[in-house]
């Protein structure tokens, strides 16, 4: 059914869930592993930057490499083959790039719940997700949230 599934995760609860369904989801078809995380620099922060430059990107890397690592030792501990991958940008841009990069199969993602500013100021990455999407997409809503 799918050879290779692309797991975003960024270590929320709902990321974690993601984690799990698409694991479970890896193992019943055997299929290869890609799990990407994304570090999204926002606008404000950029802007900071340039203006005064501090450890801030570095920090934040290093973080979601962390944050990587945990979620592809859970994983392999799950008998699975697992290549992670760390990238910088859009979410929806990065997961989609990436998903055309590896071939994927599906795509699985995280879903929680965001305020109207929220959606409105960055948008849903789910939803940008599908005009990125060149294949299938696995929503994971979580069991607490529904």
């Amino acid at each position: 059914m799918y050879r290779t599934i692309l797991l975003a995760y960024d270590g929320t609860r709902a990321g974690r869930e993601a984690l799990d369904q698409g694991g479970e989801l890896a193992s019943l078809c055997h299929a290869r592993v890609y799990l990407l995380a994304v570090v999204a620099h926002e606008l404000g922060v950029a802007l900071a930057e340039a203006a005064v430059p501090s450890d801030l990107p570095e920090r934040e890397y290093q973080e979601v490499h962390g944050v990587l690592a945990v979620g592809a030792e859970e994983l392999r501990r799950a008998g699975l083959s697992v290549e992670t991958r760390l990238s910088e940008g859009n979410p929806a841009e990065e997961i989609g790039r990436m998903a055309h990069e590896v071939g994927a199969d599906l795509i699985v993602v995280g879903h929680r719940e965001q305020s109207a500013l929220a959606r409105w100021w960055g948008g849903s990455v789910g939803a940008s997700l599908l005009a990125h999407s060149p294949c299938s997409l696995l929503v994971v809503v979580s069991k607490r949230d529904a």
